[in-house]
């Protein structure tokens, strides 16, 4: 019996594109490689946007991400997630929006342990965090709204990605943007051949690859515009706030 899959994002037709054990992480872009665990992980691939992702993982709970994923052994394969990535990040938003931070309300969803807006605040930003795998007693519509809204390394680890766009629509002021960084899969993944790139790496929880098309569609259905900075740093946003004209160009 023939299994039909419907894309997450455009819900176009998609096709089980290729296999991979489910320890292959974004380490092994430096040479260190898990042993080979065994667990296959079907990655599929839309025909019409271009979005590829896991299937199985959107049948997981948070417990399930938990144990396999986000475990003790996670800072083997994500050795900068923990300080040295948070930190980066608070730099860059000091960096663009520093002298605006006053009239700033800022949230970074997906935030882990919470460093990057920690730091924020030590600079006197208006900033918090939140992360469903961690604040999980805290409900997204408990927040508030925000004209700032930052997600670093976020959208390739989320199984739902219509419930993350629900979350981020909730949350985001009018006006106001999101500024998220996710690597393209444009030149990386393509239909009928072997997935070889480094950022499809199940044991890093990287489960959902974005296309441009993909992102595009996404935004679409939101009602937000798109932009991208480069082929790993974008944004979305409804209006643009005064304050980040600097930034974004609409």
């Amino acid at each position: 019996m023939e299994v039909i899959l419907k894309c997450p994002v455009c819900s176009e037709k998609c096709e089980l594109l290729d296999v991979v054990d489910f320890n292959k992480s974004c380490e092994e872009l430096r040479g260190f490689y898990l042993p080979l665990s065994g667990k296959a992980v079907y990655y599929a691939l839309c025909n019409s946007c271009g979005f590829c992702f896991a299937p199985e993982f959107g049948r997981w709970g948070l417990g399930d991400f938990e144990r396999e994923i986000y475990n003790h052994d996670y800072a083997i394969i994500d050795p900068d997630y923990l300080s040295d990535r948070p930190r980066a990040n608070a730099q860059i938003i000091s960096s663009m929006l520093g002298e605006k931070k006053d009239l700033i309300r800022h949230l970074d969803y997906g935030g882990g342990n919470g460093l990057l807006s920690q730091v924020l605040c030590d600079q006197g930003w208006n900033s918090h965090s939140y992360d469903p795998f961690v604040n999980r007693e805290v409900s997204p519509n408990e927040l508030g709204k925000f004209n700032l809204i930052t997600a670093f390394e976020v959208f390739e680890h989320v199984p739902d990605v219509s419930r993350l766009m629900q979350d981020l629509s909730m949350l985001l002021a009018s006006p106001g943007i999101i500024f998220f960084s996710t690597l393209l899969s444009n030149s990386h993944i393509k239909p009928n051949e072997r997935i070889t790139w480094w950022y499809a790496s199940p044991r890093n929880g990287h489960i959902s690859l974005f296309s441009n098309d993909s992102l595009c569609h996404l935004a679409e259905k939101s009602g937000f515009s798109f932009g991208s900075f480069s082929e790993g740093a974008h944004v979305f946003w409804n209006t643009v706030p005064s304050w980040a004209k600097q930034i974004v160009r609409a």
